[in-house]
């Protein structure tokens, strides 16, 4: 694979960087692919979104991130300052994380060469964490994509999200699968650790409405009336937070639920360890990264048959897919889980063989070589 001829100076935008509270898989992706790019010699930039107690200027494992605007005019910053960058010839290339709202940086963005990197797209779920008018909005947008993106590079994470770009109308030849890395050098089992003596189930992720944690809350009201010493914890910052306790509340789970916030690396990995099943019941994903890391660590993952997770958790492979929003085979799956530690030891060895095919440093290849492309093309008028 051909590197780019030169250093290039990367100019990255996102409406997060990795230390945004609400920074979730999208961020980690770009992170990890362009740390690892910017250790090679190549310059990376970082526009994203102030967040309250932000610094203006930041440096993050060797990207310059700077934050500017807020989410609600982030998207003029970031195609006033990419205008600004091509007439100034400051950068060789843009990269936008489109996981909200769409930049456009192809058509509206002054000429520089760009790549898109596409984690998912909302579709209809988007109403389920917003409200109509808002939900219109984001719809109205990702209508746009075909269009706004047409003769774009763009670069999928997964081939579920590769397929929801087709389907919308973009050119199968324009799109490239890069999927998702996992570190298993920190994301594995270790003798030592052992599920905790009660059982528990565990999310980890952003707490957001469209993830669907309260399918979750609602099986483990049932199973405690076989597992009376069952534990839930939810790993992760959001802003359904309080909704999701007081529904925990009405349910009767009391001090078995537990909520802990942002967790370190090193942390998150330890809670994963320790957890009996972890659970997804989102409607759809572009990937499901975290299903992956829980897989690294011998965990098996009991998730919705649904876009994106049915890609990142193999059924009967590494986990179990249930139908999405059908709470009586959620119950039985985490049931059968919790019944049968076989099982659990013969899925979670499964779930270390297929984590073990992803590669962050893999990911850096690919995306550096699609970008010295893209900036030849440049170059070359097209």
């Amino acid at each position: 694979m051909r590197s780019p001829p030169r250093p290039l100076d990367i100019r990255l935008l996102d409406y997060r960087d990795l230390a945004h509270p609400e920074a979730g898989g999208a961020e980690r992706y770009l992170h990890e692919v362009f740390r690892r790019v910017a250790r090679r010699g190549h310059r990376v930039r970082l526009l994203a979104a102030r967040h309250p107690g932000a610094a203006r200027a930041d440096r993050i494992d060797g990207v310059e991130v700077e934050r500017r605007g807020s989410r609600a005019t982030f998207n003029l910053v970031a195609l006033r300052s990419c205008r600004r960058w091509s007439r100034r010839g400051d950068g060789d290339v843009v990269v936008e994380n489109l996981c909200k709202i769409p930049f456009f940086t192809h058509r509206l963005g002054g000429g520089i060469p760009s790549l898109a990197i596409v984690h998912h797209l909302f579709g209809e779920v988007v109403y389920q964490e917003a409200g109509l008018l808002a939900g219109a909005y984001v719809r109205g947008y990702e209508r746009l994509i075909p269009a706004g993106y047409r003769g774009a590079r763009l670069v999928a994470v997964s081939a579920t999200t590769r397929d929801d770009l087709i389907a919308r109308g973009v050119r199968a030849a324009s799109i490239e699968i890069v999927p998702n890395g996992v570190d298993t050098a920190l994301f594995r089992p270790v003798p030592a650790a052992v599920p905790a003596p009660r059982p528990r189930l565990v999310y980890l992720g952003r707490l957001k409405r469209y993830k669907r944690i309260d399918l979750l809350l609602r099986a483990a009201a049932v199973l405690r009336r076989e597992w009376p010493e069952l534990e839930v914890e939810v790993i992760g910052r959001g802003n359904q937070r309080t909704e999701l306790e007081h529904l925990g509340g009405r349910l009767g789970l009391g001090d078995a639920l537990r909520f802990t916030g942002y967790v370190s690396e090193a942390e998150k990995v330890e809670r994963l360890r320790r957890a009996h099943v972890v659970v997804y019941t989102s409607p759809k994903e572009g990937w499901g990264i975290a299903a992956v890391e829980a897989a690294a660590c011998g965990v098996p993952v009991v998730a919705s048959d649904s876009p994106g997770l049915r890609e990142a958790v193999r059924h009967g492979e590494t986990g179990l897919l249930v139908p999405h929003g059908d709470h009586d085979a959620l119950v039985a799956a985490l049931g059968r889980l919790l019944r049968e530690p076989e099982l659990r030891r013969r899925l979670g060895d499964g779930g270390m063989a297929w984590a073990a095919r992803f590669s962050w440093d893999a990911a850096a290849d690919r995306i550096e070589a699609l970008l010295g492309e893209a900036v030849r093309a440049g170059r070359a008028g097209g």
